[in-house]
């Protein structure tokens, strides 16, 4: 089994929800540098906080799908890995759907011609169930077909199998981990690109009711955001991750109906909710199967999603 420890590792969207949490768990697992890269679109500064008090960490505010940029800070830098979480909110895909798709595949392409070039060694590319599109059986596994909906989920589709592609015919090191829906502290709570969760928590907070979005049943299924980062580390660490698409979710598929249900109740809301059409093109469930992440790298679920919605909501109502 490979080790984290002593590697130089860059995260791409370093700065985002995810991300942050990666650098943290990078620095407390022993990397020798943790470099970061972020455009800051959605990355934040304060996500960092923890981060930056590391001799070992390096920030870059630049943009990770630009060729030229990328090689200048993997060979100075001497990166050893890449984990590629950099790309654009869903949401974003109904206001750019041009850049929602483009930007998921510049980033691979940029990160693939790099690992060809020699400048790093290992990419991990991170995907997203939206892949998918809708489950047409569930739990969905890896042979799952691929359905996407929306610009941005086509564009992680796109980037996947190009990553594929090259792994097949190159035979660069790669191993592309397909979470589904992250949740935790950190992620996004302000404007047209938040999270359902932190969204809702803010707006209840601020005296103003919860939105639903057509009829609450469409499902999805939560991961808290601290397992999916353990399985990034794993997926680097066991080398028999190579050349797969590794699904990461519970295996629970919650409606949204109920989630608002479990937030509001936590939260002691009992007013009404502002009801809105159904998100055009919206997927309508998600329920992973993670028999493959269990086989290929021993990872399960350690956060249940009452625990894990418990410390989410306890992180915002904590931030003032």
């Amino acid at each position: 089994m490979l080790s984290i420890k002593g590697k130089n590792i860059l995260v791409t969207g370093g700065a985002g929800f995810i991300g942050s949490h990666l650098c943290d768990a990078l620095l407390q697992a022993g990397a020798g540098k943790v470099v970061c890269v972020d455009n800051f679109f959605l990355g934040k500064e304060e996500n960092l906080r923890e981060a930056a008090k590391k001799e070992n960490f390096v920030l870059y505010r630049d943009d990770a799908s630009k060729f030229g940029v990328m090689y200048a800070i993997t060979t100075k830098e001497e990166i050893d890995i890449v984990y590629n979480l950099a790309t654009i909110a869903l949401n974003y895909s109904f206001f750019n759907p041009f850049d929602a798709y483009m930007v998921n595949v510049e980033l691979a392409q940029t990160m693939l011609e790099l690992l060809k070039a020699g400048t790093y060694r290992t990419l991990i590319h991170m995907s997203s169930s939206e892949a998918y599109g809708t489950a047409q059986y569930s739990p969905m596994d890896e042979n799952h077909p691929m359905h996407p909906t929306t610009p941005y989920a086509a564009g992680k589709a796109a980037a996947d199998l190009m990553i594929q592609s090259f792994y097949n015919v190159e035979h660069l090191d790669t191993a592309i981990l397909r979470s589904f829906n992250n949740y935790g502290p950190r992620q996004n709570a302000e404007g047209p690109l938040a999270g359902i969760i932190p969204k809702t928590a803010r707006r209840i907070r601020q005296g103003e009711k919860p939105i639903l979005q057509g009829d609450g049943l469409q499902t999805r299924d939560f991961i808290y955001v601290e397992d999916t980062v353990r399985a990034l580390l794993l997926t680097y660490e066991r080398e028999e991750s190579r050349g797969q698409i590794i699904n990461i979710g519970s295996g629970e598929g919650i409606a949204i109906r109920d989630l608002l249900d479990r937030i509001c109740a936590y939260m002691g809301y009992q007013g009404e909710w502002e009801m809105e059409q159904a998100r055009n093109s919206d997927v309508h469930d998600l329920c992973a199967s993670s028999a493959l992440a269990r086989k290929l790298l021993g990872f399960a679920p350690k956060v249940g999603f009452d625990e894990g919605i418990r410390r989410t909501l306890d992180w915002y109502l904590g931030q003032g």
